[in-house]
C-alpha cells in the first residue's frame, strides 16, 4: 500500500504549538464512505483514467470502529483499485498529518486487511505487474469446472478499454465444486466484493464439498486470438440432505458484478441453478434470506416459468373469474384465494418452486390475468389485504406491532400497498418477457 507521512520535524512542530495553547481539538473522525474512493479497473491504462469504474460498497463504516469512523487523520483519502481480472486489490492512503486526538490512530492497514485478505497488494508496480502475471487467472481456476450453459448476449458486455462487437459475446456458466483448490483460490479472491456489495454476507466453507459455485463467465478472444475469461458474477449454492433420501439446493449468495447489473445475466444464472435443480430431481431449491432486489428478479424468472406451465393455469383462471364476480367489500366474507396444496405440490415437484416463493408469484399471476386490472383493483387490494393481515398475526409472535389500533390499522395499509406496487412493478416485467419469448415486439 502506498503512503505518504509528513517529516516527523513537522510533526513534533505541530506538537509543540498544541501544548503551548494547552488544549487540544476533539477528533470527531471521518466515516470510512467519505474518504474511501474503490475502482474497478480491467487493465494498466485504466488505473489513471477518470473514466474507471466506481463500486459503490453497502456499507464500508462496518469495517472501521464501533462506530464506523477513522480517527487520527487530517485529509485523509484513500484510493483502492480492483482489478477485474486476478481480483487482487491495491490501496493508496494520503493524509496531511496523523496524531492521537483522543480517540487513538486507526490502523488503517488492518481493517483493511479484514476486506480484502490475501488480494492486498503492497505496491502499485506489483499490482500493475499482475494484470500481465495473472491474465489467465479466471481460465485456469475454472478449468476443471463443468459447463453448464452458454448464451449468447445482445447486450455491450465489455469492459471500457475493449472495443469486442456485441454480437460476438458469449457467455457461459461453470459449476465448481467445494473441497477443490482451484474453487477455493477463485472464491477467495472475490469474497472481497461480495463483502462490500451484497449486505449481511459473509465467507462460505469452501473446503465443505456441499458447497458448489456457479460462475458467469464472458468468454472473449483478445487481439493474440488467445481465449480470455472474465468473471461476470458468481452464486454459492448449499446441497442439504433432506430426508429421507433427497437433497434441497439452497442459494446463498448471488453476485453480478457492478457493470454486469440490469442486463440480464443474475436472470440467466437463476434460470440455469432452476435447471440444474429440476435435472437432478433434487426436492426443491430456495434462498437464504433474499435481499429486496434479488426477491424481485427472483419472482420475475418464476412467474414467467409458471405462466407456460399448464398444470395450474386452471386454478389461476378460477381464481381470477372469482375476482370478477362483483365487488368483494358487499360480501360478508371475503376470501383469501389461496391455491389449492395439489397445485402448491404440482409446482414444488416439477419446476422446484417452495410453497412460499410460489405463493408470492401467484398474486402476480391473479394480477396478470385480471388484465385489464383498473376495473377489479379495489377487489384486488381486498385479497391482498387479506394476505398482509394473516401473515402479522402469523408473525405477531416475533414482531413487535404497536400497540396502537389505528397506528397498527396505518401501518398494515402501508404494507398492503407497498406490496400492491411491487405486484405490479413485477407483472410488468413479467409481461414484457413473456411476450418477447412469443415473438411479440414490445417496445
Amino acid at each position: 500500500m502506498g503512503q505518504k507521512q509528513r517529516g516527523s520535524s513537522d510533526v513534533d512542530n505541530e506538537v509543540k504549538k498544541r501544548r503551548r495553547v494547552g488544549f487540544s481539538v476533539i477528533d470527531d473522525g471521518v466515516e470510512a464512505k467519505d474518504c474511501i474512493t474503490i475502482y474497478l479497473v480491467s487493465s494498466k491504462e485504466e488505473f489513471d483514467a477518470p473514466e474507471s469504474f466506481v463500486i459503490h460498497p453497502v456499507d464500508l463504516n462496518n469495517y472501521f470502529n464501533d462506530d464506523g469512523k477513522i480517527y487520527g487523520y487530517e485529509g485523509l483519502k484513500i484510493t483502492i483499485w480492483v482489478s477485474s481480472i486476478s481480483f487482487y486489490s491495491y490501496a493508496d492512503i494520503a493524509f496531511l498529518s496523523s496524531s492521537d486526538r483522543g480517540k487513538g490512530i486507526t490502523d488503517l492497514k488492518s481493517a483493511l486487511q479484514t476486506i480484502f485478505a490475501e488480494t492486498l497488494v503492497d505496491s502499485k508496480d506489483e499490482f500493475l505487474q499482475k494484470f500481465m502475471v495473472d491474465n489467465d487467472f479466471v481460465r485456469t481456476n475454472i478449468s476443471e469446472g463443468e459447463v453448464l450453459k452458454h448464451k449468447a448476449f445482445k447486450e455491450k458486455i465489455c469492459d471500457s478499454n475493449q472495443h469486442t462487437d456485441s454480437s460476438a459475446s458469449n457467455v457461459e456458466v461453470v459449476r465448481l465444486v467445494g473441497g477443490n483448490m482451484a474453487t477455493g483460490q477463485l472464491y477467495s479472491h472475490l469474497i472481497p466484493l461480495t463483502l462490500l456489495l451484497v449486505d449481511g454476507s459473509s465467507p462460505i466453507d469452501v473446503t465443505d464439498s456441499q458447497w458448489e459455485m456457479y460462475v458467469v463467465c464472458q468468454k472473449t478472444t483478445d487481439q493474440q486470438g488467445e481465449i480470455q475469461y472474465r468473471v461476470i458474477g458468481f452464486s454459492a449454492v448449499y446441497r442439504f440432505y433432506h430426508y429421507p433420501d433427497d437433497s434441497r439446493l439452497r442459494l446463498s449468495q448471488i453476485l453480478v458484478l457492478p457493470p454486469y447489473q440490469h442486463k440480464g445475466y443474475g436472470r440467466f444464472l437463476l434460470e440455469v441453478l432452476y435447471d440444474v435443480a429440476i435435472a437432478e430431481n433434487v426436492f426443491d431449491f430456495t434462498v437464504e434470506e433474499p435481499l429486496d432486489h434479488f426477491q424481485i428478479v427472483r419472482t420475475c424468472v418464476d412467474t414467467l416459468r409458471l405462466l407456460r406451465f399448464d398444470p395450474i393455469q386452471n386454478v389461476v383462471t378460477k381464481a381470477v373469474s372469482l375476482l370478477k364476480q362483483g365487488k368483494l367489500s358487499k360480501k360478508t366474507h371475503c376470501p383469501r384465494l389461496l391455491p389449492p396444496l395439489s397445485a402448491v405440490e404440482d409446482v414444488r415437484k416439477s419446476l422446484k418452486i417452495n410453497k412460499q416463493q410460489f405463493l408470492q408469484c401467484w398474486e402476480v399471476l391473479i394480477y396478470i390475468g385480471l388484465n385489464p386490472v383498473d376495473k377489479y383493483t379495489e377487489n384486488f387490494v381486498s385479497i391482498i389485504s387479506n394476505h398482509v393481515k394473516s401473515e402479522a398475526n402469523e408473525a405477531s409472535n416475533t414482531v413487535q406491532m404497536d400497540d396502537n389500533l389505528a397506528n397498527q390499522e396505518e401501518q398494515l395499509q402501508k404494507l398492503v400497498q407497498e406490496k400492491v406496487n411491487q405486484i405490479k412493478l413485477i407483472a410488468e416485467k413479467v409481461t414484457v418477457l413473456h411476450l418477447r419469448k412469443k415473438g411479440v415486439a414490445v417496445d
